[in-house]
């Protein structure tokens, strides 16, 4: 078969994968249904049981029983708003484009070239699994709404999620290459080119991170869900409080206490290692088999038992670097790793690189990753003129409040003296971690709040500089250094607080003249 004939046969075959369009798996409406319900069942739990369940008897039945109706009709709602998104929902590829629609009195559409898709990030539910489903999220570098990704496909097959894969490396080879050469004949070598494609893209996976069992349980044990479920809790009991018996309750209690504090402690102590438990289970079950892939120029990020997710993170929208260590994680020699990235909302702006690992070992991957940055510790620290600002404010706020709760809680409130001596140790201790580098293409910087916070970040990624400095600061002749990097649709802003002033020129100097006049 000549060319003249083989071309249009190609381009015969485009037209026909562009016409033909693709539906959402059926668990779709079962998913989304129940993504409705449970985001309605709190308010309607606290409804149901401050209410109760049945109203009194001389009413019409209608009325004892609205809360049931009213749960059903949600119910039926929500399931028949699943199935209207299920059965109108399609999508299909044209013109270099991932298209949309869905709605049943009112259609929408939405199409997204592949050019702007800058990941999709999958998600194995509980629902999907059974069936070898995915819920893809598409993301942009315009995703705006900070909460959202631009698309959402609920459940698909994993074949149809990699068809899509396939069909933005297509587009993004086209795109690099130009137009179609006539020199394919026909379809089959077309195809064939992409199954060299999806094969070149199998080799070039590498395993670049993966927590182990020790890592897992460290970071289950010393995470912060308890406070997540304690607040929960204190919320829920906050709105039913109209209906809990206190004065029951609290005669029991007084019965109770006869047999001791110590009784009352240990079930105190009970209380609060489930609560502890729980957390320790969420988080082990979210980060299970936690790895960290290179594929080609993205990394892949996946994690989860119960609920598998994969996040892809393009390298080239990385803006900085951040080693997070907490007090009691350091003392064991852990830290994480967290990235900024340009693009992307949720968790592709703010990315937990390495939720947790030893720190020796963060090193070496990090470098693999990203060869224009130096992972070592800053070099600079600061003088003592700007000591007294890490703890000076802190202790006056601090002093206006064991004021007020010795005044009106005394004799208790004196315990709150304690608290100035924590302030002031926690002053030093900010003081004694701020440092910062300056090399010709990057900017290292070290700070703590409680945590501390070690950032790298080439200069070309930097959106803005600031110096601030109040009328304190101007006498003793100190500033603030921020630095602005692009974090999703806002920004991260790195500070290192009370450097010495000619310090801080140094940093508007460095990034004011370009990186050749440096070298």
């Amino acid at each position: 078969m000549n060319c003249a004939i083989g071309f249009p046969r190609l381009q015969g075959w485009r037209k026909m994968m562009s016409e033909q369009r693709y539906k959402l798996h059926w668990i779709t409406a079962v998913v989304e249904t129940v993504k409705t319900l449970k985001d309605m069942i709190a308010p309607f739990v606290i409804l149901v049981v401050a209410n109760g369940f049945k109203g009194e008897s001389t009413q019409p039945w209608f009325v004892q029983y609205w809360s049931l109706i009213l749960f059903g009709i949600l119910l039926v709602s929500t399931l028949v708003a699943g199935i209207v998104k299920w059965r109108r929902f399609d999508y299909w590829f044209e013109d270099q484009e991932l298209r949309m629609v869905s709605g049943l009195f009112v259609r929408k559409k939405r199409y997204i070239p592949f050019d702007r898709i800058q990941s999709l990030d999958y998600t194995e539910g509980i629902f999907h699994r059974p069936f070898n489903l995915v819920k893809v999220k598409v993301e942009t570098a315009g995703s705006a709404s900070g909460k959202d990704a631009e698309a959402e496909l609920t459940a698909i097959t994993k074949d149809a999620a990699e068809q899509i894969e396939q069909e933005i490396q297509r587009a993004k080879r086209v795109q690099i290459t130009g137009p179609i050469p006539r020199r394919y004949e026909n379809e089959e070598l077309l195809l064939h080119g992409d199954r060299e494609i999806t094969q070149e893209t199998e080799r070039s996976v590498r395993a670049v991170f993966s927590m182990t069992t020790g890592d897992l349980l460290m970071l289950a044990t010393t995470s912060g869900g308890i406070g997540v479920i304690l607040s929960g809790a204190v919320v829920f009991l906050s709105q039913i409080e109209e209906i809990i018996p206190f004065d029951w309750l609290f005669g029991e209690l007084e019965s109770f206490v006869r047999f001791g504090v110590f009784v009352i402690g240990i079930l105190i102590l009970l209380g609060f290692i489930l609560v502890w438990l729980l957390s320790v289970a969420m988080t082990f079950l979210a980060n299970y088999d936690f790895k960290v892939k290179l594929e080609k120029d993205d990394l892949v990020i996946t994690r989860g038992l119960l609920e598998k997710k994969r996040v892809t993170v393009p390298l080239n929208r990385v803006q900085n670097v951040s080693i997070v260590e907490n007090p009691f994680r350091q003392l064991f020699g852990y830290a994480s790793v967290v990235l900024s990235s340009a693009g992307g909302v949720g968790e592709g702006a703010r990315i937990k690189l390495f939720p947790l690992a030893k720190r020796d070992r963060i090193i070496e991957p990090l470098q693999e990753l990203f060869p224009n940055l130096d992972f070592g510790e800053p070099t600079e620290v600061l003088d003592a003129r700007g000591k007294r600002f890490y703890y000076r404010f802190k202790l006056f706020l601090t002093l206006v409040l064991v004021a007020a709760a010795s005044y009106f809680l005394f004799p208790y409130g004196l315990l709150s003296l304690l608290l100035l001596p924590f302030v002031w140790g926690l002053g030093l201790w900010q003081y004694k971690t701020a440092a910062y580098s300056i090399l010709p293409k990057q900017l290292t910087m070290r700070f703590r709040s409680i945590s501390r916070h070690t950032v790298f970040m080439e200069k070309n990624r930097i959106q803005s500089m600031e110096v601030d400095q109040n009328y304190f600061h101007r006498r003793r002749k100190v500033a603030t250094v921020t630095v602005n990097v692009k974090s999703g649709m806002t920004v991260d802003a790195p500070a290192v607080r009370h450097m010495p002033q000619e310090q801080a020129e140094q940093f508007l100097l460095w990034y004011e003249y370009p990186t050749e006049s440096k070298e």
